[in-house]
């Protein structure tokens, strides 16, 4: 259980100083296009474009990170009423089943991709739009890891050998 949880906190770690990054060359980004355009009545044409697929980015590893600290969106009105165990175990069953779901998501979003490599399609010219999109079903892989990795810390719980 400790080696699974030090690597959800060094796939977090990752991921943070990701979405840090990209966060900051959106802003700034962001900012020069709103001077350019103002100032200048001028803009960098492709960054809007750009911007786009960072915010599909940010999306991604967002919800990473948000699953990785068991913060992604869950209904739990009637789990606060089960006893610990059960509520645990729910909980896990619960995970595992968005994991197999961000399985499927992902599986189809390679063949997203794939169809993209096949027609030669570019989100920026000579960029290739699947440099930009492979986020999509790496964003689906680390959902569903972190997902695997919360149902194995509720098991532990419910079968009372650690916290969750």
């Amino acid at each position: 259980m400790k080696v699974l949880l030090a690597v959800d906190r060094a796939l977090s770690r990752v991921e943070g100083w990701i979405l840090i990054a990209l966060l900051s060359v959106m802003v700034l980004l962001s900012f020069v296009q709103v001077v350019l355009r103002n100032v200048f009545h001028e803009g960098i044409i492709w960054a809007d474009i750009l911007l786009r697929h960072i915010v599909l980015w940010i999306g991604f590893l967002g919800a990473a990170i948000a699953t990785s600290e068991d913060r992604h969106i869950s209904i739990d009105a009637f789990a606060r009423f089960l006893p610990d165990r059960v509520r645990h175990a729910a909980s896990a069953i619960t995970h595992l089943f968005a994991a197999a779901v961000c399985g499927i998501l992902a599986h189809a979003s390679l063949t997203f991709i794939h169809n993209d490599l096949a027609s030669g399609s570019e989100f920026l010219p000579g960029i290739p739009a699947w440099y930009s999109e492979i986020i999509i079903p790496v964003g689906f892989v680390l959902l569903a890891l972190h997902f695997v990795i919360r149902a194995c810390v509720k098991v532990a719980a419910a079968a009372g050998r650690g916290t969750a």
